[in-house]
């Protein structure tokens, strides 16, 4: 079993949505737009670990189920 291709476009767009959300705080001019690019990082942060963390638990899923070569 690869990894989803979907799992890895979606991964991709979240980790450029992060790094838009770092160059976002580091040219903020205000607080609003400070938080607001970190809160967009830290939530890009949590969905690629919650992405990378489904794609392990599916693999130990089909490994306890006695599938091969998984």
């Amino acid at each position: 079993m690869g990894i989803a291709t979907g799992d890895v476009f979606v991964g991709v767009m979240t980790a450029v949505l992060g790094l838009i959300g770092l160059i976002l705080a580091s040219g903020a001019m205000d607080d609003g737009i400070y938080v607001f690019g970190l809160s967009l990082t830290g939530f890009a942060a949590v969905f690629v670990a919650g992405l990378i963390r489904s794609h392990y638990d599916r693999r130990e899923k089909l490994r306890a189920e006695g599938w091969r070569h998984v």
